[in-house]
Order: C-alpha cells, then structure tokens, then sequence
C-alpha cells in the first residue's frame, strides 16, 4: 500500500531554505519516493485563507517512508532547514490500487 509524507511549511527564509531542498529532494529519489505536490499556491476552494506551502511525496509504503524519514542521511540533511521556517510533517497510508 503507498504512503504518503504531506508537509505543510510556512517558511521564512526561503534563501537558506534551497539547499535543503535541494538535497532533500536527491535523497528523496534515493530511497524510492517521488513528489507529488511541490509547492505553489493552492486554489483555496473551502474553509480559512492559508499561506502555508505543501508538498506531498509518495512512497512504495510505510516502511520505505519511515526508512528515508528515520535515515542519517535525512538528518544531516534536515538540520539545514533549522531556521528556515516551521514546518508539519504527517505520514498518511494511501489507498491500494483499484
């Protein structure tokens, strides 16, 4: 069953946050996930006005997800978003294929 990481940021120093990005998105193709929802600006269709920026990645399952989430190779990269904005981060289980 795919799972799903959904984080929700409001950052505030956008700057500093790229080589993050950068090299968590290298890191995130590694370990078997792929981005699904990348940023930009929601269409806001129901319910309160939010600046808050969403990515979403997909993962083949839980156990691969928690892998890249769990992994030294994402916590040396995760201390460079320190500062950069706050951030939620979710793990979602996805719906097996019809």
């Amino acid at each position: 069953m795919p799972a799903y990481l959904l984080i929700q940021a409001r950052l505030t120093d956008p700057v500093r946050f790229r080589d993050y990005a950068q090299r968590a998105a290298a890191l995130v193709a590694r370990f078997g996930g792929r981005y699904r929802v990348l940023g930009g600006q929601p269409l806001q269709l129901e319910g309160a006005e939010s600046d808050l920026s969403t990515v979403i990645s997909e993962w083949p399952d839980r156990a691969t997800a928690l892998r890249f989430w769990n992994s030294p190779e994402y916590a040396e990269i995760k201390t460079l978003r320190i500062g950069t904005g706050a951030f939620d981060v979710k793990l979602l289980d996805g719906l097996e294929a019809a």
